[in-house]
């Protein structure tokens, strides 16, 4: 819909001002603009959650003065290691694994977690875990950007808060500014 409007203002402002502007130097301009709108704005950019979301939370972690991105890497994928399969706080019982690790090199990470495993889960998924996505990406000056959500649903029952929090206490005793997580 935003490509046609594209296309209908330029040529009616062609029209406009006698302009010769051919189908091909439109489509030149229509997917200039298009190729341009998809190029993220600023690398290390998480996605923000939606307003008022009741399942996603983002955040910020900021190092000790003087950290590195690598330190701040390391440190952080070893925090995020020392999260138990087993779960915590009655939540991903189900248990986590890296979709990606890239933190050594690039700064990112991205886990997945399940949880609602047993008689919820097969009420309310189809006998499937629910999957949390927890994305951190390390800026250059060691601070980390971190997104905490759910795939589905509209409401996380606090699993993404609590998973966190661990973090963050873990953070916080590592001498790391974590502030507490909210939705």
């Amino acid at each position: 819909m935003k490509i046609l409007s594209s296309i209908l203002l330029l040529l009616a402002t062609a029209e406009a001002y006698q302009t010769a502007s051919s189908r091909r130097d439109v489509f030149r301009s229509v997917a200039s603009a298009a190729f341009v709108g998809v190029i993220p704005a600023a690398a290390n950019a998480i996605e923000a959650c939606p307003k008022g979301s009741n399942n996603c939370i983002r955040t910020t972690w900021t190092p000790p003065a003087g950290t590195s991105k690598s330190d701040a890497a390391s440190q952080i994928k070893t925090i995020l290691e020392s999260y138990p399969q087993e779960g915590q706080e009655k939540v991903d019982l189900g248990g986590w694994s890296f979709a990606s690790d890239s933190l050594a090199s690039s700064g990112t990470a991205s886990v997945e977690y399940k949880s609602g495993i047993g008689n919820f889960a097969k009420f309310l998924n189809g006998g499937k875990p629910f999957v949390d996505d927890l994305v951190v990406e390390v800026g250059d000056d060691g601070t980390a950007q971190v997104r905490s959500s759910s795939r589905v649903g509209d409401s996380d029952f606090k699993v993404n808060q609590k998973r966190l929090e661990f973090f963050a206490t873990k953070l916080t005793a590592a001498g790391w500014t974590a502030p507490a997580p909210a939705y």
